[in-house]
């Protein structure tokens, strides 16, 4: 049986350095002038992909960390630096995991090193999956993919919403049902490559949080892609829906299975935020002086303090054994995975809403970080699974009712 080891090994610690001093020497500076512009940071892209941080290579090596733990670590440097440029630099994962969890070697080989380009020409890449109608009811999806024998293509219809890096992307994986009666188990995953007629941005969303990252609407009209951009092939999705439709368990669908694999990663993205907005309120309480002593030996500062520590380091634990079971092939019996995002995206709520109490009115203003990282750690309770979905996988999992 293999016991797991939260010790970071001489890789992480690199690893760890690494992203931080970058974090710290370009995103940082950064920050703030992109979430006012609230554009897509080209610049600070091109200098990650220049290091090497947004390429291909990277997100593999990691993603082929046999401990789990190094997309954590990754994740809580880069969101350390800045939540908006980070999802920026990490969004194109989210697509090239919907084409690892779905589609076949020969497909993963194809399209995720489109997603990415290289220095001096890089390239984005989407998941689409939400709709207006159909956020946290992935069952109530309305875009449609009918398969048209005579060319072998897929036509899809249908808008999505809520897509990171939407219509600005180069390829788009996209989540549609084939089959309406099967509801969630009778939707499929396509490959929208570069520039295929009748994809285009709608609505660009001017946000809360996030700023620099690029959500946007993306309306598909007619859009044909050959047969081989069946995420899986079209011969193991006739199995699975003649499976279905006998009434045989099904594993998931399209967009639950991509999820699945992120939910440890975006807990560590919130645990960075966390991280950032605790140590800039602990270094205020340590200056700042009332009364004529530093704020921090006040009990109710030192105790604010005490117990945004203690969250952090609660949510990290929560989000390693969460990835290190994700990276064993270990089931998540109690919806550890789901567990870890609720728990680390609320502690990201909590700690930087009192990091901002502690600053005071120096808090509320945009002179001071903590207020962008409070706005920035609002998402973490709604997007990728809200927190009343967490708790409705949670409750199920634990209970095995079907509760609603």
């Amino acid at each position: 049986m293999t016991t797991p080891s939260f010790e970071l090994g001489p890789d992480h610690l690199e690893l760890k350095s690494w992203l931080h001093e970058f974090a710290a020497e370009v995103i940082r500076p950064a920050a703030h002038e992109w979430d006012e512009r609230e554009e897509f940071p080209w610049p600070v892209l091109e200098e990650a992909a220049k290091v090497g941080i947004y390429s291909l290579d990277f997100f593999a090596t990691q993603s082929f960390d046999t401990t789990g733990l190094g997309i954590p670590v990754a994740m809580e440097e880069l969101f350390w630096g800045d939540a908006g440029i980070g999802l920026a630099i990490v969004g194109t994962a989210l697509a090239a995991a919907g084409v690892s969890s779905n589609g076949t070697p020969e497909q993963v080989g194809e399209w995720v090193p489109q997603m990415f380009g290289e220095p001096g020409d890089l390239k984005l890449g989407a998941f689409c999956s939400s709709e207006p109608d159909a956020g946290s009811d992935v069952g109530a999806m309305r875009t449609r993919a009918r398969y048209d024998e005579a060319s072998d293509e897929w036509v899809i219809n249908g808008t999505k919403t809520w897509a990171t890096n939407g219509g600005l992307a180069d390829v788009h994986v996209v989540t549609a049902v084939v089959d309406p009666d099967l509801r969630t188990r009778g939707q499929a995953s396509f490959v929208v490559p570069p520039n295929t007629l009748g994809l285009s941005q709608g609505q660009k969303f001017a946000k809360h949080g996030i700023r620099a990252s690029h959500t946007a609407e993306v309306v598909l009209d007619n859009v044909r892609v050959p047969g081989r951009c069946l995420l899986g092939g079209k011969e193991k999705l006739d199995a699975r829906m003649a499976r279905a439709r006998e009434g045989a368990s099904s594993s998931g669908n399209a967009s639950m299975a991509t999820f699945e694999r992120t939910r440890p990663a975006v807990g560590a993205q919130a645990i960075g935020i966390a991280r950032a907005a605790y140590e800039v309120a602990l270094d205020y309480a340590k200056t700042r002086e009332q009364f004529g002593k530093p704020i921090i030996e006040n009990q109710a500062i030192a105790f604010a303090l005490a117990d945004m520590a203690t969250q952090i380091e609660a949510a990290r634990l929560m989000v390693w054994r969460a990835a290190w079971m994700a990276s064993q092939g270990k089931r998540f019996d109690k919806a550890e995975g789901s567990m870890s995002k609720l728990f680390a995206g609320e502690t990201a709520v909590r700690v930087t809403e009192k990091a901002m109490q502690i600053l005071g009115g120096n808090g509320f203003t945009r002179e001071y970080p903590v207020e962008r990282m409070a706005r920035d750690a609002k998402i973490y309770t709604i997007f990728e699974g809200t927190s009343e979905i967490q708790r409705l996988v949670i409750a199920r999992t634990i209970s095995g009712a079907p509760i609603r």
